[in-house]
């Protein structure tokens, strides 16, 4: 079962949720995996002790020109459809800007002339931890200054595997790497404040989810802040409301601290576990519907 807790923007308790609800399934039966898909700014192993297992690089490949046998036909230019590649053929000028290359390779099939070669550009690491018996982590970890951490975020879930549960914390908004995310998952957890830029930004996901044909459940997070719009839109959309977050300032300590606050509150602990019943109904539902 694969779980994708994710947001339509940063800040509104996405790690907090994932890394909580994380914490409450290890030592279940069930072998428990949670990855890290923020990959930009990965920060979930803040909160565990865990054991290094391994660690895996992602790298693109990305052409290499050689300009002494090259006629500047413009087929390369052509066919890449990034515009990474500079060409001006009257002055013998050609050049890859490498930070726009995706690797298609596309480049390469439409070179005539069999000037194109290939060379490995490191783009990031997937780092895998033990955490506890039947509990992993899967960390993605882009390098400063790629483009797009979405090649990264693919080997993370890739290495994640197919046991168990497995609970993605997505990287924030709707753009390519939170599509890459959501796109394999059974069900969406999707964390907000209602506030109306929660408000706004949770519309934007629940459209975009719909358009992927994925199901999903809200949490409301620093409940108490802001305004009731909120609670309207998800009757109106038919979304159940998994729980509700107080905005409260003990637990905005404790996050602050790299504390769980499953691990200092029994009654959250509660909380969490009455979460994740409630997550099994709802995708249960939308199986049936489906």
């Amino acid at each position: 079962m694969k779980i994708v807790i994710a947001s339509g923007k940063g800040g509104t308790g996405k790690t907090l949720v994932s890394t909580n609800l994380f914490h409450v399934l290890i030592g279940d039966p069930v072998p428990v995996t949670l990855v890290d898909c923020d990959a930009e700014e990965p920060n979930d192993l803040l909160f565990f002790r865990g054991d290094r297992k391994g660690v895996s690089p992602v790298v693109n490949l990305v052409p290499v020109i050689d300009t002494g046998k090259c006629t500047f036909c413009g087929n390369c230019k052509e066919y890449c459809h990034y515009h990474a590649i500079f060409l001006v053929p009257s002055a013998g000028v050609i050049r890859v800007m490498e930070e726009l290359c995706h690797g298609c390779g596309a480049c390469s099939v439409a070179c005539l002339d069999g000037v194109i070669t290939e060379k490995e550009v490191s783009l990031g690491v997937v780092s895998h931890f033990t955490i506890a018996d039947g509990a992993s982590l899967v960390e993605a970890r882009v390098n400063v200054g790629i483009y797009s951490p979405v090649p990264v975020i693919s080997a993370a879930i890739r290495d994640a595997g197919e046991e168990g549960v497995i609970l993605f914390d997505a990287p924030p908004g709707t753009s390519c790497p939170f599509i890459r995310t959501v796109s394999h998952a059974d069900f969406v957890v999707l964390v907000t404040e209602p506030t109306p830029f929660g408000l706004s930004d949770l519309r934007q996901s629940v459209e975009t989810l719909k358009i992927l044909g994925k199901s999903c459940g809200v949490i409301v997070n620093r409940a108490g802040l802001g305004d009731r719009e909120i609670y309207g839109y998800l009757k109106e959309e038919g979304i159940p409301l998994l729980m509700e977050i107080p905005f409260d300032k003990t637990i905005a300590m404790h996050y602050a601290a790299g504390r769980l606050i499953v691990a200092e509150e029994d009654a959250w602990r509660e909380n969490f576990l009455a979460l994740w019943n409630k997550i099994l109904n709802s995708y249960g539902n939308s199986r049936h519907q489906r």
